[in-house]
């Protein structure tokens, strides 16, 4: 391997992805150990974490997972002791746990739009919190927060949603500002609208045949013409992740086939 290649390399790494049983956490993790890295991660329940081991074990990872509520600030503490203890001291965390409720600002309680904020943006914060200490002792450290489009556009019915992920691009631009000098750079990825078996309705041929009307908009408003896939984000996460992005801090990267950079076509 020569020396650029090398660079990213995440080989002899501990990489904590929050949430990482299924979807866009498990595609990251997966090819942070494809990249060298020792995969840890959470969630809530002992039946998706063991779900998860079993997805990670099927494609031949050998990952550690915890129950853990990263809502829970001494859950989390908790938490980091154990891997620092078992696993060894975290030296990558994907801030990737997060939760939707789809549903009109003025028919949302309080309690709704708080539950989001609290696992979107406290829980990132709360995690950060007790990683970067460990971080500041090596002398290094990756922090890499899930944001969204949604850090960036508005949107029916995802008011709570919005306004935490926008709340998460500003935590991780304050993350950069105040710990860059330790050599922890923290940087954010925003997917797209990606596949996933969460989103399979939304993509189900009508009975017609035509595209459902949400798979239309979506399709017409992204250059690259097609949903994202998990896998169009493994490239971005193991760069920053990686040394080869020891400079790129306070980013976020949007992993959204030009959607960001598309005004739409001109109704015909």
């Amino acid at each position: 391997m020569n020396d650029f290649m090398k660079q990213l390399s995440l080989e002899g790494k501990v990489a904590l992805v929050t949430g990482a049983s299924y979807g866009i956490g498990f595609a990251i993790a997966s090819a942070y150990a494809a990249a060298g890295a020792t995969i840890v991660f959470n969630d809530i329940r002992q039946e998706l974490v063991d779900k998860g081991l079993a997805a990670y074990e099927e494609k031949g990872i050998k990952a550690h997972g915890y129950v853990c509520d990263v809502t829970d600030e001494a859950q989390v503490e908790t938490l980091v002791a154990k891997i620092e203890k078992e696993v060894g001291s975290i030296d990558i965390l994907v801030n990737n746990a997060g939760i939707i409720k789809r549903i009109p600002m003025c028919e949302m309680t309080a309690e709704e739009f708080r539950q989001v904020i609290d696992v979107d943006l406290n829980a990132p914060f709360i995690v950060s919190k007790a990683v970067i200490p460990g971080m500041i002792k090596k002398g290094h450290g990756k922090i890499i927060n899930i944001c969204s489009m949604m850090s960036e556009l508005g949107r029916e019915t995802v008011s709570a949603y919005a306004a935490a992920k926008g709340g998460l691009k500003m935590l991780t631009r304050n993350i950069a500002s105040e710990y860059g000098e330790f050599n922890i750079q923290c940087n954010g990825i925003g997917p797209g609208y990606i596949a996933t078996p969460q989103t399979a309705p939304l993509r189900e041929i009508q009975p017609d045949g035509s595209r459902h009307p949400f798979d239309q908009f979506i399709i017409a408003k992204t250059p690259a013409a097609r949903w994202g896939v998990t896998e169009d984000l493994q490239g971005p996460a193991v760069f920053l992740a990686s040394e080869a992005s020891n400079f790129v801090n306070g980013h976020v990267l949007y992993v959204d086939g030009g959607i960001l950079a598309y005004i739409g076509k001109q109704p015909k």
